[in-house]
């Protein structure tokens, strides 16, 4: 039914709107994380800025935006594009939080955990080669712009044998597109060579001259 819908979207929407990397750096350090590194409010951007313990905080955040949403929509309708629907809207949400001035992030961690609501085995099974990925590249764009094609891939050939709805296929090119989109400065500096590598970036974006974020608790990871 169409109310279904509208209440998934909306309360992906909502889930998806809470600003977890904006939070982290508010209580972790007292800053604004989107003044910093890339000015985004996700995983990337949080870990390269304020350390790797608050990083772990705001990736199982953002995770837990996509899948949450999808849990209720399954609890709600027995429709998997009411599934569909709702991590799409957390997507959103992430990207273009209402309550953080629509200045959110990029969607990756937030699309990855509605996936991995969606069909848990499928999802899980590409963690060790996007960790791979970002071992081999220091470079964390990499598993960005790499896994989200992939994961569509994935999804799609699933849905053509059976083993899942062509409605998680739907979402997972959708959300693909998103994060592609999203990270189109990365793509081009990736091809030029100059994306920041593990341990790199992170400076204040609104001076001058380059200042650091107040010293994150251990050795920077990203």
């Amino acid at each position: 039914m169409w109310w279904q819908f509208l209440v998934c979207a909306l309360a992906g929407y909502g889930l998806g709107s809470i600003p977890i990397g904006l939070i982290v750096g508010r209580v972790a350090r007292g800053i604004d994380i989107r003044q910093y590194g890339s000015g985004k409010t996700g995983f990337t951007n949080v870990l390269r800025t304020v350390g790797a313990r608050w990083g772990i905080v705001a990736l199982i955040g953002d995770l837990a935006k996509g899948a949450v949403p999808v849990v209720i929509a399954r609890l709600l309708a027995d429709d998997p594009y009411v599934q569909a629907v709702a991590g799409l809207a957390a997507a959103v949400g992430h990207d273009w939080p209402v309550f953080a001035g629509f200045q959110g992030g990029r969607g990756v961690s937030t699309s990855f955990g509605a996936a991995l609501a969606m069909s848990p085995i499928a999802a899980a099974a590409l963690l060790p080669v996007g960790i791979g990925l970002v071992a081999y590249t220091r470079i964390m764009s990499v598993l960005s712009v790499g896994m989200a094609p992939v994961l569509a891939v994935v999804f799609v050939v699933l849905a053509a044998v059976g083993f899942h709805s062509w409605a998680y296929a739907v979402y997972a090119v959708v959300a693909a597109v998103m994060v592609l989109a999203l990270h189109r400065e990365n793509i081009e500096r990736l091809i030029a060579g100059t994306e920041p590598r593990l341990g790199e970036g992170g400076r204040h974006r609104a001076s001058a001259v380059p200042v650091e974020p107040p010293a994150a608790e251990g050795p920077p990871v990203d």
